[in-house]
């Protein structure tokens, strides 16, 4: 099958590898890839900002259709369509016990597109316990963003998020876009920032009908303080303390491993911040996304598709090349391009 594999030059490159097969595994499901989205991490690894091990298959923001399965494997079978929970965990060390699965003492070497083998693929194989099956009428653009929506609830839940509460939003891109459409489900008047005028453009159109409507701007521009802040870029958490509310909470939902900030304690302390951490979404939220998503617009923010050998024109357009945006949620497809005709 075809692939693209992360290389030493930090740089995506199309390979050969195996169709992987159940094997004796008889828990595996090997998924036919039909989409897998280009998440803010896959940006973050092709331009500094996060590790992944060269070799490894990217992508984990898969959908597609089941194409075998192991002998135990009972909720699927051969045909129908999937999507998958990347975010894997052992289920049995004491971490995961306490049902705390986000921080599985076992992670190293099992998270899918950075150190295990993704989605950017023709087909992927992974546990049964990790693939569910998606509503007929959840269309591939809604059912790919499935995963960024368990992403948006793991960090609401971490807030204490209370419908009607006012949030703010640091980051029009994907992520903060479904966060905004997730909160104002809720109820929630939300305010997204965003420097980028593309994407600020874009965001206000997806976001578009909405009750109550979210309302996205440049940061230049006042905005009433937010009862909860969420920093989806990742090197933002200065800002974000400043535009929240008396008595709020800030999350850090982006990540970026060479952010680094500087915060008065005192104002933390005085104004009675809280700061969460909440890591990587626990599975156990994945349900609740699959079910969610079905009701949510998500496909309103997919711009582009690609095949898998057109992954750099893909790259191009989220600034990974080239500076600038000129896409908000773009998909690699699971298959190679067309061949001209002549």
């Amino acid at each position: 099958m075809k692939a693209l594999v992360l290389g030493e030059d930090r740089a995506l490159h199309l390979a050969e590898r195996p169709v992987p097969d159940t094997g004796a595994a008889a828990d595996l499901v090997v998924v036919r890839v039909v989409q897998t989205g280009i998440c803010g991490t896959d940006r973050g690894v092709l331009v500094g900002k996060f590790h992944a091990e060269p070799g490894v298959i990217m992508g984990h923001e898969s959908i597609g259709v089941v194409h075998a399965v192991g002998s135990a494997v009972r909720t699927v079978a051969p045909g129908d369509r999937v999507v998958v929970n990347p975010t894997l965990y052992c289920g049995w060390c004491p971490a995961c016990v306490r049902g705390e699965l986000n921080f599985c003492q076992h992670k190293t070497g099992n998270e899918i597109g950075i150190d295990r083998d993704g989605g950017f693929a023709e087909y992927l194989a992974i546990e049964e316990r990790f693939v569910f099956a998606l509503p007929a009428d959840v269309p591939d653009d809604r059912a790919v963003l499935i995963e960024p929506l368990a992403c948006v609830l793991n960090n609401l839940d971490a807030a204490g998020l209370t419908p009607g509460s006012r949030v703010t939003v640091l980051g029009a891109g994907p992520i903060g876009i479904v966060a905004a459409m997730a909160a104002a489900h809720f109820g929630c008047p939300v305010t997204v920032l965003e420097r980028d005028e593309f994407r600020r453009s874009r965001a206000a159109e997806v976001l578009k009908g909405f009750a109550p409507e979210p309302e996205v701007v440049s940061p230049e521009t006042p905005v009433a303080r937010g009862e909860l802040v969420l920093d989806t870029v990742g090197n933002l958490l200065a800002q974000a303390c400043d535009l929240a509310a008396d008595l709020g909470t800030v999350v850090i939902m982006g990540f970026h491993a060479e952010a680094e900030v500087s915060l008065r304690p005192l104002h933390i302390l005085q104004r009675g911040l809280r700061i969460v951490g909440a890591g990587d979404y626990n599975s156990q939220i994945f349900p609740r996304a699959v079910a969610l998503g079905a009701r949510l617009p998500l496909e309103r923010l997919v711009t582009h598709r690609f095949a898998l050998d057109e992954h750099e024109a893909a790259l191009r357009c989220i600034g990974v090349t080239e500076p600038g945006y000129s896409a908000l949620k773009v998909v690699i497809e699971g298959r190679l391009s067309a061949p001209a005709t002549a």
